[in-house]
């Protein structure tokens, strides 16, 4: 690869103290880019490792099957990796954090390419809110 960035999703970028999330889901504003409902909220830089730090669900109400589950939220987390570097870049020159929870709504399971035009919308949508 002649682009030198990195697309990797390491642990220290999920979302992992419970104090953030419980902060992310009182406190956070959010937006549908269908079928993603992307809650987010900005925090100061020293209190989290990672620019931006994400958290993927998708409801056991709308998929009874751990493995469906499993599978929407792969495809999820694929689309989120490939497109990181796009959100990362910004938010390392805003010198703040962003905390993002990406919500699965749909009752069936979307084409990669369905996730990804949304995962797309949803990134472009994010940096337009802090420019």
């Amino acid at each position: 690869m002649g682009d030198d960035k990195k697309l990797t999703f390491p642990k220290d970028e999920r979302i992992s103290w419970k104090r953030h999330l419980d902060l992310l889901f009182t406190e956070g504003l959010s937006f549908v880019a269908y079928p993603l409902r992307i809650i987010y909220l900005p925090i100061q830089r020293e209190s989290s490792n990672a620019e931006v730090s994400v958290v993927v669900s998708v409801s056991k109400k709308r998929f009874k099957h751990a493995v469906d589950r499993n599978f929407v939220k792969r495809r999820i987390r694929e689309s989120y990796r490939l497109r990181k570097h796009e959100l990362t870049d910004f938010f390392v020159q805003k010198d703040t954090a962003l905390l993002v929870a990406f919500l699965y709504l749909s009752k069936e399971k979307s084409s990669f390419s369905t996730i990804d035009k949304a995962m797309s919308k949803a990134i472009r949508l994010l940096i337009q809110k802090y420019e």
